[in-house]
This record gives C-alpha cells, structure tokens and sequence, in this order.
C-alpha cells in the first residue's frame, strides 16, 4: 500500500526516495479502508485527516440551504482528499467526504504532516509542487463556473479528468460541474451524436 505513495513521491518530485527518508513517510501515514458511502469528514466537524487514495473514489460536497448537494471535488487513485481549510485552520467544515466506491486510502494528521515536511525533504518539495497545482486548478475551476458554457465545461472536464466521466454517476458529474443531469444528458448525446 505504501509502495502507491512512495511512486507518487518520484513522479512529483522527479526523485527518488532514499529509505531511510520514506521511514519517515511510512510513520506518518497509516492505512484505512472506507466502505462506498462511509464518510471521511463531515460538516461542522473539523477535518482531521488528509487522505490520499490507493484505490477508489471520493467526493467532497456541500449542501446549501435548499438541501442541494454541490460537488465541489472528485478524488481518484493518486489524489488527495481533504477540507484543506478546515485541515489546515482547525475550524468546522463546510464539507462532507465520502467514499462512491470502497476507498483504500493513507491517512496522516496535521501534526504529523508537519512533522514529516521537517524530516523529509522530498515530501515537502512534492507539498509544494501540490499547493502550486491547487492553486492553478482552482483558478481554472473558477473560470469555467463562471464563463464557460455548460458544453464547454463538460468538453474541459473530458480533456482534464476523463476517468471521471467513467467512474462517476452522471448525476455527480452535474452536480460538480454545477449544471441539471438534464442538460449534462442532452449535450452527451448530442456530442455523441457528432461523432457518428
């Protein structure tokens, strides 16, 4: 299981992990399963893992005050899952974290993740090289709410993040995308439809 996040390190980093400096990852991490539907967080509680996933599929959600969910992240193999905020200030989540599918995942807290960035270089490069990517989706993520069309949205979610459109319900998928699964239906069809 380990072996997952050790990979994933070198990717990142375009490194190789010593052994002696993945010990320290190995302490920080521990493993957890989560059943389809069992939640990691949940709103108004703090966020008391980040988790990255081994195997599996997450969703991070809000309700707003008509009890409409909003899916505001995926996670899929090789993604981390968290509220960073709620993680990361010690305050009570907006969110909910639940697994689509049964979830493998590595879970560490923020004391511990404090300390690994101490003891391991490597790891601290990756978390940088992850708050820069953070940063560059969520701008993307905001501009496609806000100008792009409801096709257009759907097109970039298909060239960014297929395997979403495989291992997602579509209903999910409109959700995040924050259309109807009316609509998000009718431009599949239609797309598929320019195809043939």
């Amino acid at each position: 299981m380990y072996e997952a996040i050790r990979q994933y390190i070198g990717k990142i980093t375009s490194s190789v992990i010593s052994d002696e400096e993945f010990k320290h990852v190995e302490e920080a991490f521990q493993p957890k399963k989560v059943k389809k539907r069992q939640f990691l967080s949940h709103e108004g509680s703090v966020c008391q893992h980040m988790a990255f996933i081994v195997n599996g599929a997450m969703r991070q959600y809000v309700i707003d005050s008509k009890g409409v969910e909003h899916i505001v992240r995926f996670g899929i193999e090789g993604w981390w899952m968290s509220d960073r905020e709620s993680f990361s200030m010690l305050t009570p989540s907006k969110y909910n974290i639940e697994a689509v599918e049964d979830s493998d995942l590595l879970i560490t807290t923020k004391e511990k993740i404090t300390h690994l960035k101490d003891r391991s270089p490597l790891f601290l490069k990756m978390a940088h090289v992850l708050d820069e990517n953070n940063f560059i989706a969520s701008n993307n993520r905001i501009e496609a709410n806000i100008s792009f069309t409801a096709e257009e949205k759907f097109q970039q979610l298909m060239k960014s993040n297929p395997a979403f459109i495989r291992r997602f319900p579509q209903t999910m998928l409109a959700s995040y995308l924050g259309i109807s699964p009316e609509t998000l239906s009718r431009i599949r069809k239609q797309m598929y439809a320019k195809k043939e």
